[in-house]
């Protein structure tokens, strides 16, 4: 069991492969946390408060314990995991354990995404219920613990049981204290074009936060954040790894106490958020996904990307192929009509590309970005036989038809805004904040959420349609619902979240066999939360394949390859104005989702035959990129090269890709040393890009071990080069 209650009914320990988190109640119902870390024999740990005191100390004892849920008021004087102002208005909040339990499984969060199990054997979870006798506030913490990866699913549920209104201020989904400090931070910084950064730092004294205030979980900061020992790295080292699943604004952080002991603490972000919590109401928080990694950063991303991947993502695409797409928005932009998208059609189809995807302008007048957002009715001036005739067209090409919808948006200038020019967010009495000439849809309001379903579904029912790019291009302001009444107005950005996870529920439910992908501006909403509806994000407007090499690699500290839509766009870039070889394009293209994101037609011959190529070799190795286990090998944020390498489950089969940016004179050969293969199998070599003159020939064998404790050594030549090895074991 993963679930371990001691013989007294004091501590829980929580167990799976190499993990434990260790819960304890003291005499005082205080929830207390022993441990999370390596893992450590059931009934094998005390409590000892003399482990938490100074022997001479100014600061209260309570400000020293190990708190699972420290709230404000009794001598706890950091960021509180639950903060209520009751009815006399204090926050004063102490919650005592009433009881816990323990269940098989894991259950669903009513209204929000989450992690979930196909078997009850998977994980199991622990309930534990505690109490505020003053205001009647009763709280539910629920840990899921799975038993092969020891990840730990944390989310609250607030009940107030009291007479009285409650105000909400603070809602964590996780805080948990760690007996360590001098840590570093990992997180993911980044703006638009160049989203998910890598950035690691000293946590140092006081606090370090990340957080977003936007709506979304935004292009800046990605709703991760990681703490590790100073000397851990890719491969080795201690990594505790907490992801919030939930795709508005959050709050992440690490505060390192006067004791230099430190705490991970992730939820949502008491900047925007608070609740008015009426007398018999609850209220669920989204869940944050806790890792730790004894292996390094490496071992931590392995297991997120394999939850994400199977017990996040959803629906019939999860464990499927994704097709080879083209999309037509950076060769066209708004300007096309249905012949040219058939001609760009026919191109494709001629390389083997299995889906077309048709981008913004398509419907009501759209010939810019400055009008008919919200009227989701066909352009017949562009395509006079709409798109039942176009997608028809593109299926007698024997391509999959797909389409791009921005849904949460609407223009001013449209005939839904003229109509309903309240249903938009915005504060009385202010302007209304315009952003891409565009406007937020008060997706809280249950009449809008309703709009967009029956919108979204007329389009897709309306003709063949196999895939939708669903995107969100501008972040929150004066982010007030005009149905809430002014106690509530802070509700909003929560409110929003709950309809949009309604409105996907309802679309992709409805939809089951359509492929769905989120994209936010590129990369702006790249977060669990969404992946739970749509099983891949467009990670970057930036299609530079230099650039996308940083973006992947930041993105995989957290997200699997499955999930990343990844295209071969024309140059000069249209984001950086860089000029790369069509083949290192396509080589950092097929470590995800590959797509093209250019017209065909301008394209010659011999490009087209090696775009084929592309296609070909993408075809044949889209399973093992989709489902490996991913080694990052080199960092392109520390130097010329980058490197990573897919290994399938059985170990028999291998992915090396290899890159570099600028060259540099008089530079000795790369050796790379491979990690995840079978030291005792020989591997042979199926295909290698750049076989010729490399001394190293297809089917040539190579040990497993020497491949790892020995490494390949190759030359790339000249500026933005690649190189792309596939292993076979005998």
């Amino acid at each position: 069991m993963p679930v371990y209650i001691s013989g007294d009914q004091r501590t829980a320990y929580l167990s799976g492969g190499c993990v434990s988190y260790v819960l304890h109640r003291d005499e005082a119902g205080r929830l207390l946390n022993l441990h999370w870390g390596e893992r450590v024999p059931d009934g094998s740990l005390a409590w000892n408060p003399d482990d938490y005191r100074t022997w001479v100390s100014f600061d209260l004892p309570v400000s020293l314990l190990p708190l699972e849920l420290p709230c404000c008021g009794d001598g706890w004087y950091g960021l509180p995991a639950v903060g209520a102002v009751n009815g006399n208005g204090d926050d004063v909040t102490d919650l005592r354990v009433r009881s816990w339990s323990v269940s098989a499984g894991k259950p669903s969060l009513p209204g929000l995404p989450s992690v979930y199990v196909e078997d009850d054997g998977e994980a199991d979870t622990l309930s534990v219920l505690l109490e505020d006798a003053v205001t009647g506030l009763r709280v539910t913490a629920q840990y899921t613990v799975f038993s092969s990866s020891g990840a730990v699913c944390r989310s609250v549920v607030l009940e107030n049981c009291g007479s009285q209104a409650l105000r909400v201020t603070s809602l964590l989904s996780a805080s948990v204290p760690l007996w360590d400090g001098g840590l570093d931070v990992v997180h993911l910084k980044g703006a638009w074009a160049r989203e998910r950064v890598v950035v690691r730092t000293p946590a140092g004294e006081g606090e370090y936060r990340i957080s977003s205030a936007r709506g979304a979980s935004g292009h800046e900061h990605n709703p991760f954040m990681a703490l590790c020992d100073r000397k851990a790295d890719e491969l080795s080292g201690r990594v505790w790894g907490a992801s919030f699943v939930y795709s508005g604004s959050f709050l992440a952080s690490c505060r390192t106490d006067n004791a230099g002991h430190s705490r991970l603490s992730v939820g949502m972000n008491p900047e925007v958020f608070e609740w008015r919590l009426e007398s018999g109401e609850s209220l669920q928080s989204p869940e944050t996904v806790l890792v730790f990694s004894p292996d390094g950063l490496n071992g931590m991303s392995q297991v997120y990307h394999r939850l994400y991947r199977t017990r996040l993502a959803r629906g019939s695409w999860r464990d499927r192929s994704r097709p080879v797409l083209i999309n037509n928005w950076e060769g066209t932009y708004f300007d096309f009509n249905e012949e040219r998208l058939v001609s760009i059609a026919e191109k494709a189809r001629e390389i083997g590309v299995e889906l077309f995807v048709l981008d913004d302008g398509w419907f009501g007048k759209r010939n810019s970005d400055n009008c008919s957002l919200g009227d989701w009715v066909v352009n017949p001036e562009k395509l006079p036989s709409g798109l039942s005739g176009l997608s028809e067209k593109i299926h007698g090409l024997g391509l999959k038809f797909g389409l791009w919808f921005e849904p949460e948006m609407v223009s001013p200038d449209s005939d839904l805004y003229r109509a309903h020019p309240d249903w938009c967010l915005h504060a009385e009495g202010r302007a209304r904040t315009e952003a891409r000439n565009q406007l937020i849809l008060d997706v809280s309001r249950r009449e809008v959420q309703d709009y967009i379903i029956s919108a979204v579904s007329a389009v897709l029912s309306s003709a063949r349609i196999e895939y939708v790019k669903w995107d969100m291009n501008r972040n929150m302001t004066e982010a007030f619902s005009a149905a809430l009444p002014a106690e509530k107005k802070k509700e909003t950005q929560h409110r929003y979240m709950l309809g949009l996870y309604r409105v996907l529920e309802e679309v992709t439910s409805a939809f089951p066999d359509v492929l769905f992908e989120s994209c936010s501006g590129g990369g702006g909403r790249f977060d669990p939360g969404m992946l739970h509806y749509m099983p891949q994000t467009w990670t970057s407007d930036d299609t530079d394949a230099v650039e996308r090499l940083k973006l992947q690699y930041g993105t995989s500290v957290v997200y699997p390859a499955s999930a990343m839509g990844a295209h071969v766009s024309a140059v000069p870039n249209h984001q950086t104005g860089r000029s790369v070889s069509l083949r290192m394009r396509g080589e950092v293209a097929l470590s995800g989702n590959f797509g093209f994101e250019l017209d065909m037609a301008a394209l010659s011959e011999e490009e087209l035959k090696e775009a084929a190529d592309l296609v070909r070799r993408v075809k044949e190795i889209r399973d093992l990129t989709r489902t490996g286990t991913f080694w990052r090998l080199l960092s392109p944020f520390e130097g010329p090269y980058t490197a990573w390498e897919f290994v399938s489950e059985d170990r028999k089969e291998a992915l090396l890709c290899v890159y570099r940016t600028l060259s540099v004179p008089n530079m000795p050969p790369l050796r790379v040393r491979l990690r995840g293969l079978d030291g005792g199998a020989v591997y042979r070599i199926v295909e290698d890009s750049a076989a010729e003159g490399s001394g190293m020939e297809n089917g040539a064998g190579l040990s497993g071990a020497a491949m790892m404790n020995h490494g390949l050594t190759m030359f790339l030549r000249g500026d933005f080069s690649s190189r792309v090895i596939r292993l076979k074991a005998d």
